[in-house]
């Protein structure tokens, strides 16, 4: 896809992120326009969409901060259809990052420097404490020429920041002669340095195109910025959308503001995140590295990094933001998750887009990776007690039906495994060793292995036509006994549906499996499939669209389709209640 596609994409998340905040449901348009676009009737059932993930009411989706005891939530939306177009920033407040109530837009083409285009930015909180929104805007109507903005609120005592306002000065950072203008796009959130200074950075491209770059941006009053010749970091990998630059340190489960961390000098376990949303592959990298302030250069610690990135999630997952949290001490991802079926079903349906569940994110103990867990504040949606299943061994070929709960469409599901041997994994061959998406593909769900595949089966029909797979799968790698895990999430059964997207997505699990154990945390949420492996070391998220395995319909199985015993050591699942949304 063109530059175009993929800055639409960046602002799908933002609008996301905002307007989700409904589950009203238009019967009647979505049966009309099903009749009228030749579309399947179960693709359009309004129980596909979703229960507990972040939605827009209808039509289409794609800066989030904590203020004053609140949550904010800005994406952008189309408030006048489920495509592309007609952009706004939506913008919905909470308490607790599952609650949600939409607000008035937030911003929307009002002045030169924004007039065919709001699309993506980020939010800053000044040292008085107002919040700042920085955003790009296109000010061209012939090409797509990208500049910076910035928004202050009308009324910064007002705790919900209902109203923003767009100061003469804009456009406040304009493309320089060098830089390519409609690759230029999506800064970040500011960070005040040591010096005294304001830094943020600006995804782009540099050598012509081939390579994706971060710029960074320096200012000492949020209003007068300047470029850092060189970039802080680029690789060889196309354009770089929605750039997030991030301290973290290892082994320390709280997380760090960036501002508070310069003035405080950091210290030597402090290490720093710089992800990218990459325009040739819609995927979110990232890598771990050191930052040096003075040189203005960010190198990853693993010299590879750049060519085997590291993923935040491995499934349907784009233009990722994340926020410090104030309040519990924290750092918040979002992330964007599109639709897989048709436009035409989008169109159909009258909605498309969803937000991932916000995750926590650290930095775990060997420096290695960043690990991913759902906000604590989801489990407050669990029904209880849970459903659960101890110490079951699965024998090769078995599969166990999970029941007791009314519906499994919409639930939580975690559960740990212990395996009773490794001697039969297979040989991972060398061609798969850094591409795991494709040894999914060619080693699915219903391809017998040594070692697994185990995992579960989730929204399967009674009749097992339809059902989704979440599995691990355990290799040895060549010329050694070391352990090769994959977590693989396989859709290729999900639905009877025709003209949908299915891909199979899979992750490698930074694990030995020294003690035969790993776990497996799945949400479910009728059209989403959301999961985390061995404690968040790996996550997958996925969009399938059952025609048979909807709402009271679906159901949830453990299997092992390997040649070794797998025990379930212990399952919880639990229903999941539909939080108090309100709409736009």
């Amino acid at each position: 896809m063109g530059a175009l596609v993929m800055r639409v994409a960046c602002a799908w998340l933002l609008l996301l992120q905002l307007a989700g905040a409904s589950h009203v449901v238009y019967k009647n348009l979505e049966m009309e326009a099903a009749t009228m676009a030749n579309v399947p009737p179960s693709i359009v059932d309004p129980r596909l969409r979703t229960g507990y993930h972040f939605q827009p009411p209808k039509n289409w989706i794609n800066a989030p901060m904590y203020y004053n005891g609140w949550y904010h939530f800005f994406y952008q939306y189309n408030p006048k259809g489920a495509t592309w177009d007609n952009i706004v920033w939506a913008h919905s407040v909470s308490r607790d990052l599952i609650n949600w109530q939409a607000l008035e837009t937030a911003l929307e083409p009002s002045i030169p420097a924004d007039k065919y285009g709001c699309w993506s930015g980020s939010a800053t909180t000044l040292l008085d404490g107002t919040p700042v929104i920085m955003y790009t805007g296109v000010n061209r109507p012939d090409v797509n020429f990208e500049v910076q903005n910035v928004a202050y609120p009308r009324d910064a005592s007002d705790p919900l920041l209902r109203e923003w306002v767009k100061p003469d000065h804009n456009p406040i950072i304009v493309p320089e002669p060098d830089i390519n203008a409609t690759q230029f796009r999506d800064p970040t959130t500011a960070w005040l340095s040591s010096d005294g200074q304001w830094r943020l950075l600006v995804g782009s491209v540099a050598e012509g195109g081939a390579r994706g770059a971060a710029y960074v941006y320096r200012s000492r009053d949020f209003r007068r910025w300047r470029r850092v010749p060189r970039p802080l970091h680029s690789a060889a990998t196309g354009m770089w959308e929605c750039p997030d630059f991030y301290p973290v340190e290892a082994g320390f489960a709280a997380g760090l503001d960036a501002s508070a961390l310069a003035a405080a000098s950091g210290g030597p376990k402090v290490r720093h995140v710089l992800k990218n949303s990459l325009d040739l592959r819609r995927y979110d990298y990232y890598t771990v590295g050191t930052y040096d302030e003075e040189a203005e250069r960010y190198v990853p610690e693993d010299p590879a990094g750049d060519e085997h990135h590291l993923r935040y999630d491995y499934g349907n997952f784009y233009a990722s933001k994340t926020f410090y949290d104030p309040a519990k001490k924290r750092r918040i991802l979002w992330g964007w998750a599109n639709e897989s079926d048709a436009h035409a079903h989008d169109v159909a349906k009258g909605w498309a887009g969803i937000q991932a569940i916000p995750r926590k994110v650290w930095l775990d103990f060997g420096g290695k990776q960043v690990l991913q867990w759902p906000v604590e504040e989801v489990e407050a949606l669990r029904h209880q007690p849970p459903v659960t299943v101890k110490d079951t061994v699965i024998k090769p070929g078995q599969h166990v039906e999970v029941t007791g709960l009314q519906q499994t469409a919409q639930a939580d599901v975690e559960v740990s495994f212990v395996l009773s041997s490794l001697d039969g994994a297979e040989t991972l061959e060398p061609e798969f060793a850094h591409d795991a998406e494709r040894l999914c593909g060619v080693k699915g769900a219903d391809v017998q292995g040594g070692v697994g595949p185990f995992g579960l089966w989730v929204l399967a029909s009674a009749d097992m036509q339809e059902r989704t797979a979440v599995f691990f799968r355990v290799f040895k790698a060549a010329g050694s006994s070391r352990p090769v895990v994959l977590m693989c999430t396989d859709p290729t059964r999900s639905s009877l549906n025709p003209d949908l997207y299915l891909p199979t997505f899979a992750g490698f699990v930074d694990t030995e499996l020294s003690d035969g154990k790993i776990s497996l945390r799945t949400l479910i949420d009728r059209s989403v499939v959301e999961s985390f492996g061995a404690g968040g070391k790996t996550c997958i998220l996925s969009r399938v669209y059952p025609s048979l395995a909807i709402d009271m319909n679906a159901r949830l199985y453990v299997f092992n389709n390997g040649k070794a015993d797998v025990k379930v050591s212990r399952l919880s699942a639990w229903e999941m209640k539909k939080p108090l949304m309100n709409g736009v």
